[in-house]
């Protein structure tokens, strides 16, 4: 504790007291109080703020314009056009990374414009599945960066988005392939993505405070997403579709389909979503 808090001995004089509480409110800090064994005199622990690295944002607009080969784009151009692809390049902030050829980077930008770091991945160009052979190809920009003592602080993929219409549901499914393709064909979401299941979270979720959310999860995870509506953020009015749940096949069950697989499927049927 600093010298300047207490009272001083010459109070009658002077009037000067500097109370412990006032420091730790001054000073921004919150407190643990916890008695000695011996006394009752207090110890005041001062308790560290959580601290959030961030990422140069001219580092995600040179992954956005390398030429360098994307497989996910390349992915994309496949299913739609080159005209869909660029819109959702540029909506999504898909850049790309030398890390392995053809590696994709996903921005993670919170709703204040922040970069908090890029998730790299690598997908196959054709069946646009994600490469796990010889090894999970899944990495981090401040990781490939080396930058030493980085704290990751994970915010929705899609945050960004949330400020450009602010009268629109929102769609949140796991992974990050599967809010961009979803997109395109349920264009009244917003569609974000978790990125694994743990971050959907209370803290992760209170962004979305007044907003309508609908949750989208894979197969076979529609349980453990309706468990965790009790510990999101309270303030946001949470639904939760079972459409895929019903209507897939055992064989699609099996393969633990998601939304976009489905979504992709009925066009490729020629079938209609009502």
């Amino acid at each position: 504790m600093q010298d300047n808090v207490g009272r001083c001995n010459r109070e009658i004089q002077c009037g000067y007291h500097y109370t412990p509480k006032q420091f730790f409110e001054d000073t921004n800090n919150l407190v643990e109080i916890e008695p000695t064994k011996k006394s009752r005199d207090l110890i005041y622990i001062p308790k560290r703020k959580s601290i959030i690295h961030t990422i140069p944002y001219r580092l995600l607009l040179k992954s956005m314009q390398s030429r360098y080969p994307n497989n996910f784009i390349l992915f994309l151009e496949n299913i739609f056009n080159p005209e869909t692809t660029k819109e959702l390049t540029e909506k999504y902030l898909i850049g790309t990374s030398k890390k392995w050829q053809g590696a994709t980077i996903f921005w993670q930008m919170d709703a204040q414009r922040n970069i908090r770091s890029g998730k790299i991945m690598l997908y196959h160009p054709i069946t646009g599945k994600r490469v796990k052979k010889p090894f999970p190809h899944i990495s981090w920009v401040h990781k490939t960066l080396k930058i030493k003592d980085y704290h990751l602080k994970q915010c929705l993929f899609g945050e960004h988005l949330l400020k450009t219409n602010r009268e629109k549901p929102i769609a949140i499914v796991e992974s990050e392939k599967t809010a961009i393709i979803s997109s395109v064909f349920l264009s009244k979401f917003i569609w974000m993505a978790t990125g694994s299941l743990s971050n959907l979270n209370y803290k992760n979720t209170k962004v979305l405070k007044g907003r309508q959310v609908v949750l989208f999860p894979d197969l076979n995870g529609y349980e453990k997403w309706k468990e965790k509506i009790s510990t999101l953020y309270p303030e946001v009015d949470y639904q939760i579709s079972d459409l895929i749940e019903k209507k897939a096949s055992k064989i699609q069950k099996e393969k633990g389909w998601d939304i976009a697989d489905y979504l992709l499927d009925i066009r490729l049927v020629g079938s209609n979503i009502n």
